[in-house]
């Protein structure tokens, strides 16, 4: 019954508003903005409609990377057109006239603001939230409660989001979701993905891009969908960059960057470091179980653990203009993440019998310690090929990833009153890895409203990984266990090819993207007694999106997509992780990918006032679904020793999921001081599983953001957000409420800013309460999760820019190519 409410609520909420248009004469404004001096386009610029009169648009896009912009569906009448961007004059087309045809402006050409400007910040305000075709995009350059903070805090606001306590991401839902940094794969994500997000400091972010129902130009993994990061960076002459600092009483970290351009040539380097300052978590767990006799053991683990956090990324960006139509980028990147926990538990385990005889009681003291370091080098080369044609352009990218982690566990067990010998076991880990990405894509324009692509891609991943494992003596001493001493080597290959095309139908009443995606995987690991088949998929991709209202400010979007969810090395080590003796994990060799259908049903409104309102309903349906179930063994047998009273913890492929929702986002300008965000999800998933009761499960999201502007450059925020708990096949997530409030100071005209935040200022933790049950055991854990938090940042902005508009030129034109696109490559080796 929850399903079909949020159907019904989503369909008379979309059919209410479509109700109060009118219809009428529609017409498009189409053009291409571009650098008065050196004849480049500007992507990005902000091209605003205003009836013609008014004081306030009420239409608008931002160009692409090409320069070029198209509004669709502007009704008939008189209109004036404005072009914008940071350094530039605002260009301004009055009395411009629609009917029912293309009104085609042509080149917008910019005039840079002055010669020479020192030691000056212009700054140019981008909306929170972008709504296009294929993706949703959020800016947080005015997010004051991320200040200082790192990219698992601005993902909390982005929309269709979820961020739990311990920074696992959730897009509508879904856990499987594919990172790009700048649209490339990034080693960085491969070994935690927690620890990199948390190593990415929020003020190297220029934006983030959510896609749901990714084309077929981007790789098929992740049934979730992509998130792409998009760094910081600068077009402009001359040398220009920025410092952040931020201290708290939970977190440190700093970053500097640097931007350096003259005539065709530009360098971008950076620099940032992090720490999470040593917390201490409390937790207990509870688990009561029976075995085949009927005895029943209760075990009670009380403990706490401390934990620490710290990374840094550093790199160097060249892009280079060689000629008119050719264009080179080039950059190297290296990143380092660790952590350290040690944790102290004390443990009770009480033995009845089936007619309530007591049998046993035991205590005991286990002292664990984990440590994990991560180092990732990212090398990358790409060539652009643009031609005479407009929008025809041929891409090739080459990346390269070397990782080198280490992974160390230690665990011993003290039993009270000497009742048992100690036990214990340390475990070491490294492992290196190796992933080679080659793309080509080509994009050739048929006509002014079809366009076809096409490309290919190659993905090597090569894995080397050992574990050594020492087992307490009773002598006290620490020796070689053979049974859990292995080597392995993992190499996985996928080679994928597409074919897409778009088109505007109908008298640009309807644009149409579709395309299709074949990926081959073939997968060789020398895990013993394991042959993982190769596979192949085909994944078709088809958006439709149409615009429509009296002034062309409403849009709908139909999608369907195809994705596939590889289990990665992590899934499929039989690495067993012993570091509690009463909970083990390990992974599973014979996991088959797990394949998603996706449909999306989106509606976005923008109001003449600034308001905006995005709508969308989804449905997933995977099978070969791939999740966590744990096995209670009294008695387990591990290499020839026996572990007792243990939850067995593995991931299968278990039947199939279905989940229907919908996210609900709005902006609300109240006055022209306080502005309102708010982002809602709702959704039922439901989990048929053989051989297991099927689980329908109901859960919600629910954040607010309230910023108001007090004049003179001070401004404050308020933010909070509450999870849901949602059932799982086995147990109960929990719920947990955030929230924070920011201030930030701008002064120096606006080159310098400090900031101060607070974090769940008024509860020092978080409890966390969550169970897990099976056919015979039962299990509650509660967690308190330390968030409160306290921190000042600080930031400047230095450089001097310089717009020369006297640039000589040679004969072959190769000098007109300064500003040329050194964008992130959003739509490359995906």
């Amino acid at each position: 019954m929850k399903s079909v409410f949020l159907i019904l609520v989503s369909f008379i909420f979309i059919t209410a508003l479509h109700a109060q248009t009118a219809p009428g004469a529609k017409g498009k404004i189409t053009g291409k903005v571009t650098d008065a001096t050196t004849k480049q386009p500007v992507d990005y610029a902000t091209v605003s409609v205003f009836k013609q009169g008014a004081a306030s648009p009420f239409n608008g896009i931002s160009t692409d990377p090409k320069g070029n912009f198209s509004i669709n569906n502007i009704p008939a009448g008189e209109y004036k057109i404005t072009a914008e961007f940071l350094g530039y004059q605002k260009a301004v087309i009055e009395h411009v006239v629609v009917k029912d045809g293309v009104v085609a402006l042509g080149e917008i050409k910019l005039a840079p603001i002055a010669n020479e400007l020192k030691g000056v910040t212009i700054t140019a305000k981008v909306p929170t939230v972008e709504n296009r075709i294929d993706k949703m995009v959020y800016n947080p350059q005015n997010d004051l409660s991320a200040q200082g903070g790192v990219a698992i805090d601005v993902l909390k606001k982005v929309p269709q989001i979820t961020v739990d306590i311990d920074g696992n991401v959730e897009l509508q839902g879904n856990a499987n979701i594919r990172f790009l940094i700048n649209g490339k794969p990034s080693s960085i994500f491969g070994a935690s993905l927690a620890d990199a997000l948390a190593s990415i400091p929020a003020s190297q972010i220029k934006s983030i891009e959510v896609i749901t129902s990714p084309g077929a130009k981007y790789d098929a993994a992740g049934t979730g969908g992509i998130v792409n990061i998009i760094l910081k960076d600068s077009k402009v002459e001359g040398v220009n960059g920025s410092f952040n600092l931020s201290a708290g009483t939970r977190r440190e970290n700093g970053s500097f960057n640097l931007n350096a351009r003259k005539g065709n040539f530009g360098v971008n380097a950076f620099f940032s470091g992090n720490a999470q300052i040593n917390t201490d978590a409390p937790n207990t767990r509870n688990r009561v179980s029976t075995d085949g006799s009927g005895n029943q053991t209760t075990l009670f683990q009380k403990g706490s653990n401390n934990f620490r956090r710290n990374g840094y990324e550093s790199g160097i960006n060249f892009n280079w203009d060689i000629s008119k139509h050719d264009n080179l980028t080039a950059g190297v990147g290296f990143n380092h993440f660790g952590n350290h926990g040690n944790g102290v538990t004390n443990e009770n385990s009480g033995v009845v019998s089936a007619t309530g005889a007591f049998m046993s009681d035991t205590a005991d003291i286990r002292n664990s310690s984990s440590r994990f370091n991560g180092r990732s080098t990212d090398v990358s080369v790409g060539y652009k090929k643009t031609f005479e044609k407009e929008g025809q352009e041929l891409d090739i990218l080459y990346t390269e990833s070397f990782g080198n982690n280490s992974f160390a566990s230690a665990q011993q067990t003290d039993y009270l009153n000497g009742v048992k010998p100690s036990t214990g076991l340390t475990n070491a880990n490294p492992g290196k890895d190796r992933e080679t990405n080659i793309s080509i894509d080509y994009t050739h324009p048929v006509s002014k409203k079809v366009t076809i692509e096409t490309g290919g891609k190659l993905d090597f991943n090569h894995i080397n990984n050992s574990v050594v494992t020492d087992t307490l003596a009773t002598d006290g001493t620490f020796n070689l266990d053979p049974g859990q001493t292995y080597g392995f080597t993992y190499d996985r290959k996928i080679y994928a090819y597409y074919l897409s095309g778009s088109a505007s139908l109908f008298n640009s009443f309807l644009d149409v993207k579709a395309g299709v995606r074949d990926e081959y995987t073939n997968t060789k690991a020398d895990f013993q007694g394991v042959n993982i088949p190769n596979y192949n998929i085909l994944v078709p991709s088809l958006v439709f999106s149409h615009k429509f209202g009296n002034n062309g400010s409403q849009s709908v979007k139909l999608s369907y997509t195809r994705r596939i969810q590889r289990p990665d090395y992590g899934d499929l080590n039989p690495f067993l992780n012993i570091s509690d003796p009463h909970n083990i994990n390990t992974g599973n060799p014979n996991l088959r990918p797990e394949k998603g259908d996706n449909f999306e049903f989106g509606y976005n409104k923008a109001f003449d006032g600034g308001a905006n309102i995005n709508v969308a309903a989804f449905y997933r349906h995977n099978t070969d679904d791939i999740q966590q179930f744990t096995t209670y063994y009294d008695s387990l047998k591990v290499n020839n020793k026996t572990y007792r009273d243990v939850s067995f913890n593995q991931r299968y492929n278990i039947g199939s999921e279905d989940r229907i929702g919908i996210n609900i986002y709005a902006s609300v300008p109240v006055t022209d001081k306080l502005s309102l965000r708010t982002n809602m999800i709702f959704s039922d998933r439901r989990s048929t599983n053989p051989g297991f009761a099927n689980v329908s499960a109901f859960a919600y999201r629910l954040n607010l953001n309230a910023q108001y502007n007090f004049g003179h450059d001070l401004s404050a925020e308020f933010f909070g957000n509450y999870n849901s708990s949602q059932k799982g096949i086995q147990g109960t997530n929990p719920k947990f409420v955030f929230y924070n409030f920011a201030m930030r100071k701008m002064f120096m005209n606006k080159k310098a800013s400090i900031g101060f935040t607070a974090t769940n200022p008024f509860a020092k933790y978080v409890s966390q309460s969550s169970s897990t049950f099976g056919s015979n055991f039962y299990s509650t854990n509660v967690r308190l999760v330390p968030v409160q938090s306290f921190g000042i940042s600080l930031s400047y902005k230095f450089g001097k820019l310089e717009f020369k508009k006297d640039r000589e030129k040679d004969k072959n034109n190769d000098q007109d190519n300064n500003g040329g696109d050194n964008g992130p490559q959003s739509e490359k080796g995906k």
